[in-house]
């Protein structure tokens, strides 16, 4: 099994290579937000992160979008909070 450091997206998935300054591994991300990892890919799903790879191929998402992550992290609601993973769910099916 790949350690979760070295993940990479498959092939077929058209990501974009950013400069190492412009891209943070998912486990990082996770840290940044302070979420759990699996939620990242979660998020990246939902689009409320933006996918990346480094010029190594792992897989990660942009600084940009970790960013505007935790901007809306600290200025949401509780309620928009409790309310999110529903609508992602809902928009998910």
């Amino acid at each position: 099994m790949t350690p979760k450091d070295e993940r990479r997206y498959p092939k077929l998935l058209r990501v974009p290579q950013l400069a190492h300054d412009a891209w943070l591994s998912q486990p990082e991300a996770a840290r940044q937000l302070g979420i759990a990892l699996f939620r990242i890919g979660a998020l990246i799903a939902c689009g409320h992160l933006a996918p990346a790879k480094n010029s190594a191929g792992r897989a990660g998402v942009t600084i940009i979008s970790v960013q505007a992550g935790k901007t809306w992290r600290d200025s949401a609601t509780y309620r928009a909070k409790a309310l999110r993973p529903l609508k992602d769910t809902i928009g998910f099916f």
